[in-house]
């Protein structure tokens, strides 16, 4: 199954723009949906984990780009997306022993069974290509 393809635009929290630098204003961020495509709900991506608690703070917001979970461009059009502690996914893959690293009751595939379009296709082009860094 193939990764959500939504994106979202994060401005940087008003507390790190008020401690900026003059004239050197932090940069927004792209964060880009971590569930399968065509999942319910809202979009997700993981910020970071937090060991103390044992869960990971994602940004959650509603918009398109390849999902059927709705409206608008999150961050873009007027909606402002929100940050959550959440669990993690208790799931295990079966056939490699790997955690999924998605957040408990996620509304999709575990992320051990999706597939990063991008990757695949980077994979694809440097297969059968030698590394530059491995010398002639």
């Amino acid at each position: 199954m193939s990764q959500c393809t939504a994106v979202a635009l994060l401005p940087p929290p008003e507390h790190v723009v008020r401690y900026a630098v003059p004239g050197e204003p932090p940069e927004a961020g792209y964060v880009l949906c971590e569930l399968a495509e065509h999942h319910t709900g809202e979009h997700a991506a993981l910020l970071w984990d937090v060991d103390a608690t044992r869960e990971g703070v994602w940004v959650r917001w509603h918009g398109s780009g390849g999902c059927s979970s709705g409206g608008g461009s999150g961050g873009g059009s007027g909606e402002r997306a929100r940050l959550a502690g959440l669990a993690w996914c208790a799931a295990v893959d079966a056939r490699s022993g790997d955690a999924c690293g998605l957040f408990a009751g996620h509304p999709s595939a575990h992320d051990f069974d999706v597939v990063d379009p991008t990757l695949v296709e980077m994979d694809a082009h440097l297969d059968g290509h030698p590394d530059p860094a491995d010398g002639p």
